[in-house]
């Protein structure tokens, strides 16, 4: 029985494997790119409900003004990944703005840190922290960039 059902999975993964290596990481980059749309789309239309912790964040800055091109930056960034355009580009304009969401911890470890204990987070400490998970995703889509570049060649 164990071995029907061990033959059985495998003619799953021989299917499924090959499909989800074709789709996996362009649906990640695309998923990078509607996040980073959306998010943009809400600064520039007033409604980020982190606005005022980019603001307070950069508290040097116009946050009028900066929120809105932090919103143009962000949704021109997403485009870009959504439709897969210069992304060695694209990805270090990425990591320049997540490296950028990591300035909370330092400048506003008040907002981030229940008590001062950075092992406990408040809510804007732990939105910040999930975009280790962002993060890992465009270091996954970056793989590809030699890639295509490759295919392109041949």
């Amino acid at each position: 029985m164990t071995t029907t059902l061990s033959r059985a999975v495998d003619r799953v993964d021989a299917r499924l494997i090959p499909f989800l290596r074709r789709a996996a990481i362009p649906t990640l980059r695309v998923s990078l790119g509607l996040v980073f749309v959306w998010f943009g789309a809400l600064k520039l239309a007033d409604e980020s409900p982190v606005a005022d912790l980019v603001a307070h964040t950069v508290y040097w800055v116009d946050p009028d003004l900066f929120v809105k091109a932090l919103g143009v930056f962000e949704v021109f960034v997403g485009v870009m990944l959504l439709f897969g355009w210069a992304l060695r580009l694209t990805l270090a304009l990425f990591t320049l703005q997540m490296i950028g969401t990591f300035l909370t911890f330092l400048i506003l470890p008040d907002v981030t840190f229940r008590g001062g204990n950075p092992l406990l987070l408040t809510v804007e400490g732990e939105f910040v922290v999930k975009n280790l998970v962002l993060i890992s995703a465009a270091l996954v889509v970056g793989t590809t960039v030699r890639r295509r570049g490759a295919r392109r060649r041949s």
